[in-house]
């Protein structure tokens, strides 16, 4: 495999499974966690053996460094957001605002605790990892929103114009600006409400009169 592919790669467990195996996912749920509210700097093998209760030894038996550890951590991240979209846009019994609904206040439970730090420690001290996640919006933010933009065009819930390429680009270049940590700081704005105000933004524009009061019975201002 070559250097850079193996790099993204999450390792298999020893079964030989595609999903870690459950030491791993735990390993990665606690990492989670750590990382996003301490930053990477502060993030330390023997800082999460030590909340886990293993030896740093068991620790690298499975991730052979913290830099591993986070990029598995991001990675799953971002096919979480992206499993949880296709299962919430694949439910019949949901309207297209209850979908929406769903991903949005999945997305700001999912980033609570996020620090704004968090971003800002990653750019500077990890600039490989920070444009991994980069990448990744760029990867997920077209397919997710295309799919929202789809559905909502054939229930009537979004407007047809503007085109759907040109929408998503704006939403994306968006994101990525406003979750920038001068930006964060600037604004002084956590970014679970970054992404929540982005979207709610983002689909006002977007709503025929009859999606926007669909919506808005979810979320009254």
């Amino acid at each position: 495999m070559p250097k850079s592919a193996q790099a993204l790669a999450i390792k298999p467990s020893r079964a030989g499974a595609a999903m870690p195996a459950a030491a791993d996912r735990r390993i990665l749920a606690h990492a989670r966690t750590h990382f996003f509210e301490h930053g990477y700097s502060a993030f330390t093998m023997d800082g999460l053996a030590a909340e886990l209760g293993m030896s740093k030894k068991t620790l690298y038996v499975h991730f052979s460094g913290k830099d591993e550890i986070i990029r598995a951590v991001l990675l799953g991240l971002g096919e979480e957001i992206r499993r949880d979209a296709e299962t919430l846009l694949g439910n019949r019994h949901l309207t297209f605002a209850e979908k929406l609904r769903g991903f949005v206040e999945g997305m700001i439970a999912r980033m609570a605790s996020l620090q704004p730090k968090t971003i800002r420690d990653l750019q500077r001290f990890a600039p490989d990892l920070h444009q991994l996640v980069v990448e990744m919006r760029q990867k997920n933010i077209p397919y997710i929103f295309g799919r929202f933009l789809e559905e909502g065009r054939l229930c009537g819930a979004v407007r047809s114009t503007p085109d759907a390429a040109f929408a998503i680009e704006f939403y994306l270049h968006a994101i990525q600006g406003l979750l920038q940590p001068a930006s964060l700081e600037r604004l002084q704005l956590h970014p679970r409400m970054v992404i929540a105000g982005a979207i709610d933004l983002f689909f006002g524009g977007l709503l025929t009169p009859a999606g926007r009061q669909d919506y808005e019975k979810l979320f009254p201002r």
